[in-house]
């Protein structure tokens, strides 16, 4: 499972603009996959605890239950204003459920606020990092794969 980490020392110029991202909004949206296949968008909230990048579910919330039977997920961090400031990320990849007792304890203390109730959490294991900027008057994407260099396409 690649982590969070993984990704910070393979690509450790892209890794900082892409938290970066995720850390200048509290919220971002999420894609998981219904039972069906079809795609689900809902609002989720990101944390980055040791070496991972995690998000946590009310109990028995649908995108929990997706994640559940589906790990594979597409997160996209809140675009800001119109202005692209510091680009647009996206993470994919699969989602793995944190349920051992003492690790679920120490997400749970690493929070800035505990939940107020039952919870789930999951660690995000990317395979997929995209950032995308406007450079004058040109898109540059940059996009990382594990084990891959970060590679950059520029589209006018």
């Amino acid at each position: 499972m690649t982590t969070w980490q993984d990704f910070e020392h393979e690509a450790p110029d892209l890794a900082p603009l892409v938290r970066a991202r995720f850390e200048a909004n509290r919220h971002h949206v999420l894609a998981t996959l219904r039972r069906d296949g079809a795609p689900r968008v809902s609002g989720t909230e990101v944390q980055f605890i040791g070496a991972d990048l995690t998000i946590g579910s009310m109990w028995g919330a649908v995108k929990a239950v997706d994640l559940r039977r589906d790990g594979r997920f597409a997160l996209h961090s809140n675009p800001g204003d119109e202005t692209m400031a510091g680009g647009d990320a996206k993470v994919s990849g699969t989602a793995v459920e944190i349920t051992d007792p003492v690790e679920l304890a120490a997400y749970e203390s690493d929070l800035p606020q505990a939940p107020p109730g039952a919870f789930h959490a999951f660690r995000l294991a990317p395979d997929l990092v995209v950032l995308t900027t406007v450079e004058g008057d040109r898109l540059r994407i940059r996009t990382w794969r594990p084990g891959e260099e970060v590679r950059s396409v520029y589209r006018s």
